[in-house]
């Protein structure tokens, strides 16, 4: 008798994206946060006699992409935090996403909203993107999620 898989359960409504403490929400369908990191992790130089070196990137910021739906209340709370960090530059705050699926858990110190959202006006519901650009992971743990996907 063969070993039987586990049936397990994802929710996305438990990944919870927090910028200065305030819960974003109105997320869009689909993909909704993508977590880009902006070290190489390692590099490698090969010399002309073939000795390889590597050197390890102490570059632990990342480029937090989150995706709303055009009717969220959380576009307008983004808009108002990057105008104040254009007018006074005090616009570095925490910014954390959990995901209480699993315990995977990412946060960082200082994070800011890049820039603005494009905009789009259709028949139905479009989306905004935000960009966030961070400064060092504070923390960084992607244990073991139960969501396991095909």
């Amino acid at each position: 008798m063969g070993m039987e898989r586990e049936v397990t359960t994802y929710d996305p409504k438990k990944v919870i994206i927090t910028f200065d403490g305030t819960a974003l929400s109105g997320y869009t369908d689909g993909t909704f946060v993508s977590i880009e990191p902006n070290g190489e992790g390692f590099t490698k130089s090969v010399g002309a006699d073939g000795e390889v070196v590597r050197a390890i990137s102490n570059d632990n910021t990342h480029t937090v992409t989150v995706t709303l739906q055009q009717s969220s209340l959380s576009n307008s709370f983004l808009s108002a935090k990057k105008n104040a960090d254009k007018k006074d530059g005090a616009g570095m705050k925490p910014l954390e996403i959990t995901d209480k699926n699993g315990n995977s858990l990412f946060s960082w110190a200082q994070a800011w909203v890049s820039s603005d959202p494009s905009w789009e006006f259709a028949k139905e519901n479009s989306e905004r993107q935000w960009v966030f650009q961070t400064g060092q992971a504070s923390t960084q743990d992607e244990g073991e999620s139960t969501f396991t996907g095909a």
